[in-house]
């Protein structure tokens, strides 16, 4: 049998040894790393350099260089997952790995409307969302969720999506449409706040929840956690993975985004909690992403749907 690069989860070491040099090295001293092309994607040493490669992308580092941009060609090549990410940093990843005194996770709604602009919720979008039909697309939400099951989040995120019979005003993507989804997120009869923000707020949250992992978890190195997050974005739009990122980046703004919390049983309250939810260009469909994750023990955490 055959196995490809992908099918094989990265060591830890090779991530961690990768984040090291990157924050500890100069890259004329790293570029010597990058001499030898290889020939296998699993050959030893092979994911320590394509971790390194993702991690100086991150830093601004790296392209430009020779011996790197040969290394980093020749991984595109043989098929390595890394190598679909971006050469370097795109704009719209400006708040990875930024952290800002006082603004942690949000956790309850009264926080989200303080930091975001809440989406007024009206009958109209009750109504538009009780058409909403579900659509099959489990690859798809594993896709959407791996930044949160990567970094060991507690419970699964629930990822649904669902389309309309016809073009949703903007104005009705709220609280009041989502709360007529069947989304195991919403029920108990809590109160749900959606408010309106942005693809960087929405990418940086897929980064970092693989990034700096669960509370149970572990974080997953800047490399990987970059690609997760893109993955589970191109998911969330609908993309195909041929798409280019810029690409993906010029059609943000035809979308609209929104995060969520609700005072639901679903939600832990605890340490993390997210709810996304995007609706397409053509306003005919929408992907729900929902999060929690808690430090109660592991069995509890996931008893619920």
């Amino acid at each position: 049998m055959t196995v490809a690069v992908g099918d094989v989860p990265p060591p830890p070491e090779a991530r961690a040894v990768a984040a090291g040099l990157a924050k500890t090295q100069p890259v004329p001293e790293l570029e010597s790393l990058f001499v030898e092309l290889p020939d296998d994607p699993l050959a030893p040493g092979v994911e320590t350099r394509a971790c390194l490669l993702g991690e100086l992308a991150l830093l601004g580092a790296g392209a430009g260089r020779p011996r790197v941009d040969a290394y980093a060609e020749r991984l595109r090549a043989l098929g390595h997952p890394l190598a679909w990410l971006p050469g370097s940093r795109l704009d719209i990843e400006h708040r990875f790995m930024v952290r800002v005194r006082g603004l942690g996770s949000v956790k309850t709604p009264r926080q989200l409307r303080a930091r975001f602009p809440e989406a007024p919720s009206g009958e109209a979008g009750a109504d538009a969302g009780r058409l909403a039909v579900e659509v099959p697309g489990d690859a798809r939400a594993r896709t959407a969720a791996r930044p949160f099951v990567a970094g060991g989040w507690a419970r699964t995120p629930e990822v649904r999506f669902f389309e309309l019979p016809s073009p949703l005003d903007p104005g009705d993507f709220e609280a009041a449409f989502l709360q007529q989804l069947p989304l195991h997120c919403l029920e108990g009869g809590g109160t749900a706040v959606a408010c309106v923000t942005t693809p960087d707020d929405v990418l940086n949250e897929l980064f970092s929840a693989a990034y700096y992992g669960g509370v149970g978890g572990q974080g997953q190195g800047g490399a990987y956690a970059r690609l997760h997050a893109w993955k589970s974005l191109y998911a969330l739009m609908g993309l195909p993975a041929d798409v280019p990122h810029l690409d993906a980046v010029r059609r943000t703004p035809d979308h609209r985004w929104l995060r969520f919390l609700a005072s639901t049983p679903w939600f832990h309250h605890d340490t993390a909690d997210l709810g996304l939810a995007v609706l397409d260009a053509s306003r005919t469909r929408v992907a729900v992403l929902a999060a929690t994750d808690t430090d109660v023990m592991a069995s509890d955490a996931s008893a619920q749907p």
